[in-house]
């Protein structure tokens, strides 16, 4: 395993805060991402955007207008994130699927694929571009495109559960699942039109809680505490 995506939940970054930033917890995650990159991991990162922005807030927002918010919040999460990155000493660049004046790079696989053999950490922005699509979807079509070998989802929950374990304290725990039972029991470890192209494209998906002491590191050193979603 050479290559990997990792998926930043926006509210996982925000921390017990809930909504913006938590220094502390970006500059853990970059800590843990400059350790792979120094051990010969390319990496690529999605981050939600949803420390600002969840939806429409208002029946008089159109979907469309909506999701275009949507998208702008995880450029302003990749650009503060990857700003902690770089003070670390990492080099990043940010790509986008749009024009972002100055901001961000226009995104082609070939610019992506270039800038991870060189080492940088390559921040996918702005979803797919589009409106109704998530950046769960966002994150897969990247994973693929760029041919990670896995896709990290780094969420505020610590692993895949057959309920929402925040309503049923009972709710289990799975440490491996299939993609296909994950559709079939709508389990919801990306939206599903994510789970259908990564069940299409064989893309398998670690999950796991992002605020777990070193857990990023620990998925790819044999110490993983979460749940493998297997195709």
């Amino acid at each position: 395993m050479q290559r990997i995506l990792l998926k930043l939940s926006g509210e996982a970054l925000a921390g017990e805060k809930k909504t913006g930033f938590d220094e502390d917890t970006v500059r853990r995650a970059a800590l843990q991402v400059k350790e792979l990159v120094s051990d010969g991991f390319q990496v690529g990162i999605v981050i939600g955007g949803g420390n600002f922005w969840r939806g429409r807030t208002s029946e008089n927002i159109n979907r469309s207008k909506a999701d275009q918010i949507g998208m702008l919040a995880t450029v302003m999460n990749c650009i503060y994130v990857s700003e902690i990155f770089r003070s670390t000493g990492m080099g990043t660049s940010i790509l986008t699927p749009f024009v972002c004046g100055s901001f961000t790079e226009l995104f082609s696989r070939d610019l992506a694929m270039e800038k991870l053999e060189q080492g940088q950490v390559v921040f996918f922005a702005g979803g797919t571009g589009h409106p109704y699509f998530s950046t769960d979807t966002g994150a897969v079509l990247r994973a693929v495109e760029v041919e990670a070998d896995v896709i990290l989802l780094a969420k505020s929950i610590d692993g895949v559960y057959d309920d929402d374990p925040n309503r049923n304290p009972g709710a289990k725990k799975y440490d491996e699942v299939s993609i296909q039972e994950v559709i079939e029991r709508n389990l919801q470890v990306v939206d599903m039109t994510a789970s259908i192209l990564a069940r299409d494209n064989r893309m398998p998906m670690w999950v796991f809680g992002l605020n777990e002491n070193n857990s990023i590191v620990n998925a790819l050193k044999g110490h993983f505490h979460g749940t493998k979603v297997t195709v």
